[in-house]
């Protein structure tokens, strides 16, 4: 086969270059069910076949012509399989989150008009029956899970026959590398959900692309629990089919622990937020230990802090650092399954503490840096030590083309921006600027093509003194302190720079015990004026770090986690500073009394 021009074309390719007895992996019924290749590709024509025969067409192949079939499930193979059925009749999926809002889904469903809707299991199902009378284009909704009153996912695949299997191959044929592959809608932290329309060219550039930054060999294995809705995670998910890796989908976010276990992966990709959660967990665990295991955890730790990239530190260093290796990170490498060859990072923004303390106990994090709107890479650390610089978000991949602005936006051209928003061309317009599009964040780029995020633009703010303040990483470095959990600045058109802060809970426990403080209640906790003046010599120490204009001068601690289910998290677990703002508005006004 030759290059491969649509992402279809994955089964074909594996099949050639490296067939696998397990393409894709899920739980079922506690066990884990491999998928070879040549099982995916036979489900995937058969699911195709019964798409045609409920008259899933692909029009004359113009975005709004062709029938749209929406997805709205966790991980798992079938997921993978429907998109590929989808794509190789010229419809196409329109992925959306499991925790979409009602009002948000309506919005979608009918904006795209979908006309089948496959659902993981009965919740989902619910929600989106729910709108049956709403969305006048839905004709059928279908389960993954068995679901009563609700047709399963292979009564579709039950409907194929060899006729309708034959005429795949002519209608696929017509799909070429320009056609639109998905139209995947951003709810963003703003306004109405855009549909992103991305082209087999947009995303396969890109798999090609960032196909040399990840580790070579034949045999690995991924895991797999961000999201495939987002695109992140599904273009990797394309990159490890044409690199023939083989993908676990992990059962939940609650379970990634044990299946890490199971499944030993070499590779896999996260958000910044659960990184931070197992380096929380990590060191919780370090804190526990007593004598000498204690001495020797802080010891490794203290040397990984200072560990560089591409610079040798001497062979006292060296020596020391492979002692730690082994007695220590030996055991952080076992957490994760004891094959990990690295980590991919990207979603948002992450500590440059973690990626270093990571790196020097053997897990290289990867940094990578893009937007759904450009499918998504721009730049990725990468697996080659001369490809990674700690601070960075990498060096561009090839075929794509940044700028900085005056203002120091970054703007982006290559192979990889959308072909525009669905049905939005004035919206797609403000993005775009004489063929470069514009991101949107504040960056740097180094002359030897690595890029450094400093901040989102919409994300700076003036005080009332005229001064720019960029939020993002004041507050990463104040997450480096193990009392701080999550952590937002104030301060647009004010006088002075504030924050919300929550803290990390299990280690204020363990400091308010020390200090014999009531632990029972979170509120009372921290009010506590010992908890409060700790706090504040904890910002006053990392305020030496920032201009004076930066400094936090007031803060206010908060006794509630902000997660998805409460509001205050995008589903890629970002904060949305406006809901913040909002649900904590007491808050804020006490803080500028």
């Amino acid at each position: 086969m030759t290059e491969p021009k649509r992402l279809f074309d994955c089964i074909e390719y594996q099949l050639e270059k490296n067939p696998k007895d397990d393409m894709l992996a899920g739980k079922e019924a506690g066990q884990w069910k491999k998928y070879s290749t040549a099982t995916v590709q036979e489900t995937v024509n058969n699911l195709s076949a019964g798409l045609l025969s409920l008259g899933v067409s692909c029009g004359d192949l113009t975005p709004e012509s062709r029938d749209k079939i929406a997805i709205i499930s966790k991980n798992r193979p079938e997921w993978v399989m429907l998109d590929l059925a989808v794509q190789q009749i010229g419809a196409l999926l329109v992925p959306l989150y499991p925790t979409i809002n009602v009002n948000e889904l309506e919005f979608v469903l009918n904006d795209s008009q979908v006309k089948y809707v496959f659902v993981n299991d009965e919740d989902l199902f619910l929600k989106v029956l729910s709108l049956k009378d709403k969305v006048p284009s839905m004709k059928d909704i279908f389960t993954f899970e068995h679901v009563p009153n609700a047709k399963h996912w292979k009564e579709v695949i039950a409907l194929s026959t060899s006729e309708l299997i034959a005429s795949i191959k002519p209608i696929a044929d017509k799909i070429g590398y320009k056609d639109l592959a998905t139209i995947i809608y951003t709810s963003g932290t703003t306004g109405k959900p855009k549909g992103v329309m991305l082209s087999h060219e947009n995303i396969i550039t890109n798999v090609i692309a960032s196909m040399p930054c990840f580790p070579p060999g034949d045999n690995l294995r991924s895991i797999s629990f961000l999201p495939l809705n987002h695109i992140f995670e599904r273009m990797v998910c394309y990159l490890y089919l044409f690199h023939g890796t083989s993908i676990y989908y992990a059962e939940s976010l609650d379970t990634i622990a044990a299946n890490l276990k199971e499944i030993k992966p070499h590779l896999f990709t996260t958000v910044p937020r659960l990184l931070e959660k197992v380096y929380e967990n990590i060191m919780h665990k370090g804190n526990e230990l007593t004598g000498i295991k204690k001495k020797l955890f802080f010891w490794a730790h203290r040397l990984a802090e200072k560990f560089e990239i591409n610079k040798n530190q001497g062979l006292w260093y060296n020596v020391q650092l492979s002692i730690a290796n082994k007695l220590i990170f030996s055991k952080w490498r076992e957490g994760l399954g004891g094959n990990i060859l690295c980590i991919v990072s990207g979603g948002a923004a992450c500590q440059v503490r973690l990626i270093r303390i990571f790196t020097a106990g053997k897990i290289p994090i990867m940094e990578g840096y893009g937007l759904t709107e450009t499918s998504p890479v721009i730049s990725v650390n990468s697996y080659a030590l001369k490809g990674r610089r700690f601070g960075t978000v990498g060096p561009l991949i090839d075929g794509v083309q940044v700028k900085i602005a005056e203002d120091g936006e970054i703007l982006c051209k290559g192979p990889n921006i959308m072909v525009g928003y669905y049905k939005r061309p004035d919206l797609t317009a403000e993005v775009m600027q004489d063929g470069w599009f514009l991101t949107g964040d504040i960056g740097e780029l180094s002359s030897d093509n690595f890029l450094k995020i400093t901040d989102r633009k919409k994300e700076l703010f003036k005080t009332s003194g005229g001064k720019y303040v960029a939020p993002l990483a004041i507050e990463n470095k104040l997450k480096e302190s193990p009392f701080i959990e999550q952590v937002m600045l104030i301060g647009a058109d004010k006088k002075f720079v504030s924050a919300l802060i929550v803290p990390s809970f299990p280690n204020l426990k363990d400091w308010c015990r020390k200090n014999e403080i009531n632990t029972d209640n979170h509120e009372a906790m921290i009010q506590n004026p010992k908890v409060v003046e700790m706090f504040k010599e904890l910002v006053e120490s990392f305020n030496k770090f920032f201009n004076h204009v930066e400094q936090v001068k007031k803060f206010e601690l908060l006794h509630n986690e902000w997660s998805i289910d409460t509001g205050e998290l995008t589903p890629k677990l970002s904060l949305k500073r406006k809901v913040v703002m909002e649900k904590y508005k007491d808050a804020i006004e006490r803080l500028y009394q």
